[in-house]
């Protein structure tokens, strides 16, 4: 009886530890586009693997080799994916050279297969590193994929996160604990200037609607003391040059506004963003995002 009791221990904590880990989701994103195979054939991989897998899709139209805007996706998405998830993200301009592949595991508990080359940099900031392991391609590469260097999202990245979704590995099976610091991308924080002025970066565009979003947080608009309803002045620059210079009025809703006025909002992610209602801010204003793109609001 005591033998069965402490079996029954055993395969509870085991079980428990399988709940805590992964979930068998894999969730893909690339630069690839999806014109071609390629998406698909990250796919066939992971369902070679496993064909009990979930997989999705985050997204596939990164523009080309902005390594920037797939670790902002990362941040913008990962969160509201149960813990165990494992994504594969692959905007990997350096495939083929020495550049490192890693599996990083967040303190939220997910694990982001991808290149070392500063994809991981906001998720490392805002969810924190648990641990992050090297690939091992001698144990975790597609059988008989040695000779192609160019296509790892397929042959090393979507393999094995299917084994490690799949709990045919464990995490420690990856590969070695990478001791040094993961690759970070440099972009400007978010920070209160002076009396009433903050600044901060455009990272990404809402690109369906060109509407504006920047990493100013709510916080920062809260200490400017500025309301819902109440006028700010926002000034859009690209390196030195001038963009954009108005007075808009803050809105929680675009109903607020009439068709064709510009308009500040805070976004999905609880960031100042700007608008033209109805309208493509990008495309009107000539203002695009990434590193260079600076915004300031002031009352």
């Amino acid at each position: 009886m005591q033998f069965i009791y402490r079996l029954t221990v055993i395969l509870v904590v085991l079980s428990t530890s399988l709940a805590k880990g992964q979930n068998g989701i894999v969730v893909f994103q690339s630069d690839f586009g999806l014109k071609d195979g390629a998406v698909s054939a990250m796919k066939g991989v992971a369902l070679g693997v496993s064909p009990s897998l979930k997989l999705e899709d985050l997204t596939h139209e990164i523009p080309a080799y902005n390594i920037w805007e797939a670790a902002y996706r990362l941040h913008q998405t990962v969160p509201y994916y149960p813990k165990g998830t494992v994504f594969v993200s692959v905007c990997d301009p350096g495939v083929g050279t020495e550049r490192r592949s890693v599996v990083m595991l967040t303190k939220s508990g997910h694990y982001i297969v991808t290149p070392d080359n500063g994809t991981l940099t906001l998720l490392a900031e805002h969810l924190g590193i648990a641990e992050v392991r090297t690939i091992d391609e001698a144990i975790n590469r597609l059988k008989n994929s040695g000779a192609s260097y160019t296509f790892h999202g397929r042959d090393v990245y979507a393999y094995t996160a299917a084994r490690l979704a799949a709990h045919i590995i464990r995490f420690q099976q990856i590969g070695p604990k990478l001791t040094s610091d993961i690759v970070r991308l440099d972009y400007q924080k978010a920070v209160y200037k002076k009396e009433g002025v903050v600044q901060g970066n455009i990272p990404v565009l809402d690109v369906q609607y060109g509407n504006v979003w920047s990493n100013i947080p709510r916080t920062l608009i809260d200490q400017l003391g500025v309301k819902s309803g109440e006028s700010v002045r926002v000034q859009i620059f690209h390196g030195d040059t001038t963009l954009y210079n108005k007075t808009v009025r803050l809105v929680n809703t675009f109903g607020e506004a009439a068709s064709g006025d510009d308009v500040a909002y805070m976004n999905s992610l609880l960031n100042f963003s700007i608008a033209v209602n109805q309208g493509n801010f990008s495309e009107k204003y000539n203002v695009m995002s990434g590193p260079a793109w600076t915004i300031v609001v002031g009352k």
